[in-house]
């Protein structure tokens, strides 16, 4: 192992200090977020070696500073700047932690302020959710499992397309229920409606196992690609004239759900958010333009 940019297997008898930390820190993630976490981690280290640098020892505030700086001026929005942070910032963190290095240099480096007025994905009022479910059924079994998933039950891409026939064959305190592996690898269990079962069981077919929503011309188990390219042809029938992805079905599933009366703890619940904060900035996005204070300053000036 020659250079400190290089993330490795686990090596103790020739890895750096630098290099020993970064693959244990790593070691705490998986699947997509150790592929980020690890970019991340070469940046720094690619920034450092090119300052002459050691990414771990004798670090100080104002490299962390000057790294941020740099990452601005590459371009980077401010949401990007503070992404690109995150492992760095845990780097350093459990290093601390750990007893490697005497103090955190980045934990009070200064990041770029995000201001969150509302949420920018354009998610589906109830008229157009119905048609998006409607129009998902006419196409093919898989399009209209697939939209009852992200629409109703609020899974993510690549939850809905990690589905298969046996997740959802349990029955719990008479409510059939799905099953399946969230974020973070967090195991969740939630209710199965009817019109979902219907959708579900339409695309199983006589099959017993095996993934559920497949490829409707291959055959072959769907991926995120496949998803997304599925949710716009749908969006595309229905006449939506906006760009749909698959997030913008869990939101709609989000805001329809709040607009239903659901309260706000059981749209948590429902979206399984481990903050509860992000669950309300999606209650502030869908307040913001029905209950504006320019609509009864209007109404109170009307006759003026």
């Amino acid at each position: 192992m020659s250079g400190p940019t290089a993330l490795l297997p686990l090596q103790p008898a020739t890895m750096s200090t630098a290099q020993l930390a970064a693959v244990s820190y790593l070691a705490r993630y998986s699947g997509r977020t150790h592929t980020l976490y690890s970019f991340q981690l070469r940046e720094w280290f690619a920034w450092c070696e090119s300052n002459g640098l050691d990414p771990l020892l004798g670090v100080q505030r104002a490299h962390v500073e000057l790294y941020i700086r740099g990452l601005g001026d590459r371009g980077l929005m401010d949401s990007s700047v503070n992404t690109m942070m995150h492992a760095v910032r845990g780097y350093f963190r459990f290093a601390h932690i750990d007893g490697i290095i005497t103090s955190d240099p980045a934990v009070y480096a200064r990041l770029p302020k995000i201001h969150h007025d509302e949420s920018r994905t354009q998610g589906l009022d109830r008229l157009e959710l119905i048609r998006f479910l409607q129009v998902a059924q006419t196409l093919t079994v898989h399009h209209g499992a697939l939209a009852y998933l992200l629409g109703i039950n609020a899974l993510r891409a690549s939850e809905a397309a990690a589905v298969r026939i046996e997740d959802y064959a349990d029955t719990l305190r008479g409510h059939r229920v799905l099953r399946l592996v969230g974020k973070g690898n967090k195991p969740a269990t939630m209710p199965v409606t009817v019109p979902v079962l219907r959708a579900l069981e339409a695309r199983r077919g006589q099959r017993t196992s095996g993934p559920l929503v497949l490829r409707p011309v291959s055959g072959k188990p769907v991926d995120r690609r496949d998803i997304y390219r599925m949710v716009s042809r749908i969006a595309k029938d229905a006449g939506i004239p906006r760009h749909i992805s698959p997030h913008s079905l869990r939101h709609a599933a989000i805001t329809n759900a709040l607009d239903a009366g659901v309260p706000l703890r059981d749209a948590q619940i429902l979206t399984r958010h481990a903050d509860p904060r992000t669950t309300e900035h999606y209650d502030r996005a869908r307040g913001n333009l029905d209950r504006h204070g320019v609509h009864f300053l209007t109404a109170y000036v009307a006759g003026v």
